[in-house]
């Protein structure tokens, strides 16, 4: 039986060429405190931006934030799915492996997030607290802090 897929369309994964890794563009965009729950506004009363990096990691905060596929303006890749936790009743351990596995992948989807690593899990009752840290391509590194309820 002939090969179903020939070789020159199988490859193999592979890091990002320097060259690919500079020209990922960061941009701007509002700054947003979110303990308060409210953009930041500047002395003149106007939104705050943030850029580069700070942008980036106020996209990793969102994105943790937001229920994936709740949101219609959202594409179907952002966001994170921990509200599945809830009905799966795994144990502590099961829970901080899937915890890892949804924010790894929540925040890998956007080219600037080279890494995220260093999980901590804090528990209190059902509640999940968590701690990580998030690399980008260009190797500024930010902790993100969330928690998610397993039951």
């Amino acid at each position: 039986m002939p090969n179903l897929y020939p070789e020159q369309f199988i490859t193999t994964p592979t890091e990002l060429p320097e060259t690919q890794t500079s020209q990922v563009k960061f941009g701007r965009s509002w700054r947003f405190d979110f303990e308060a729950g409210e953009f930041v506004l500047t002395t003149t009363g106007k939104i705050a931006e943030s850029k580069d990096e700070d942008s980036w990691i106020d996209w990793c905060q969102k994105t943790l934030l937001t229920e994936r596929y709740r949101y219609l303006i959202y594409s179907r890749q952002y966001g994170q799915e921990f509200e599945d936790l809830i009905r799966r009743n795994l144990n502590r351990a099961g829970n901080e492996s899937e915890i890892k596995r949804m924010v790894t992948e929540a925040l890998k989807v956007d080219p600037r997030t080279a890494s995220v690593d260093n999980f901590k899990f804090t528990w209190d009752g059902d509640k999940c607290f968590y701690t990580c840290t998030v690399t980008s391509v260009r190797s500024k590194t930010a902790t993100l802090n969330g928690e998610v309820v397993t039951g």
